[in-house]
């Protein structure tokens, strides 16, 4: 049965992040029937945002700054963190959250009661990007999920992320019982689907938007649109990047031993070009899929770094 009110857990990453905090806050903690609680770690920072942050906890009880622990040089670990340190069992439900993003009034609302209706374990949906220009542009990472999706590609942006409290149990004991690997990994988004799906769990992703993903100078991934984004991700596939965090993934979430993983795996040539006649099974827009029979070809034929 539903939950009237749950309790949700509000997990959020901060550096640096004076100019939008506060706005973000305001958004989290108006959120309508729900009780939430902040909980926000912070990479050291040189703009005030721990010394706010501090204060701004002061005043507001369901707001807690964890102690610092020092510097984790990314957003990735920084939510790790997050998950190893925050005591998660009094929560119905575990949500992320980046600094600079404004939430729909709804968003945990309509996922909690999504997670509960659909009988899922874990929520992702559609963000809307926003420049300061004030353009925008709907980010749409609903299509169908296919066989293999979680090794390539995250759900969407982690910060539309909400887990129920008993699949974030079990990702974080995974997660401690295998913490060096982890710290491998750049992108927890990324991660925590692939553990989802390759251990059974069910994932929605909804196509409704309920955050305004603020772009940056600073952002770390953001939005993938237009051309100079696309050469951007062909310069980290070329590098060695991308390929790098596959095959780590796979081996974190235990896939390495199935026979699909396994015909790819050494990512050598002639894998490669095996691996490109799968791309319907390993993006999920069409799009992507193109993309990656693309890519696999051109890193069969001009090598990465990843080799």
């Amino acid at each position: 049965m539903p939950v009237k009110h749950p309790r949700v857990a509000v997990l959020l990453a901060a550096y640096n992040g004076m100019r939008w905090i506060e706005e973000q806050l305001a958004s989290i903690l108006s959120q309508s029937a729900v009780d939430v609680t902040v909980c926000i770690s912070i990479d050291p920072s040189t703009d005030g945002t721990e010394d706010w942050c501090t204060a701004y906890a002061v005043a507001h009880p369901n707001v807690i700054v964890l102690p610092k622990v020092g510097k984790f040089g990314g957003a990735a670990r920084n939510f790790f963190r997050l998950i190893r340190d925050v005591d998660l069992a009094p929560y119905d439900f575990i949500a992320f959250a980046d600094q600079d993003d404004i939430w729909h009034a709804d968003k945990l609302q309509r996922a909690t009661g999504m997670i509960v209706s659909r009988h899922v374990d874990a929520y992702s949906s559609n963000v809307t990007a926003f420049w300061p220009d004030g353009r925008t542009q709907l980010l749409d990472k609903a299509q169908p999920q296919v066989a293999w999706d979680y090794l390539f590609e995250a759900a969407g942006p982690g910060c539309s992320y909400v887990m129920s409290q008993p699949f974030a149990q079990t990702l974080k004991t995974s997660m401690l019982a295998n913490w060096h690997a982890l710290q491998a990994v750049s992108l927890h988004d990324w991660y925590i689907y692939a553990f989802a799906r390759s251990h059974g769990y069910h994932w929605y992703i909804d196509p409704l938007p309920s955050i305004e993903y603020r772009q940056h100078e600073h952002n770390q991934v953001g939005a993938n649109a237009g051309f100079l984004s696309l050469l951007s991700r062909f310069k980290t596939i070329h590098d060695g990047w991308w390929f790098t965090q596959v095959k780590t993934i796979a081996l974190l979430v235990g896939q390495e031993d199935d026979p699909f993983v396994k015909s790819w795996l050494p990512l050598r040539r002639r894998q490669l070009f095996k691996l490109s006649l799968s791309a319907s099974q390993c993006r999920r827009r069409t799009r992507d899929k193109v993309f990656f029979f693309c890519i696999c070809w051109a890193t069969a034929l001009l090598g990465n770094k990843a080799q």
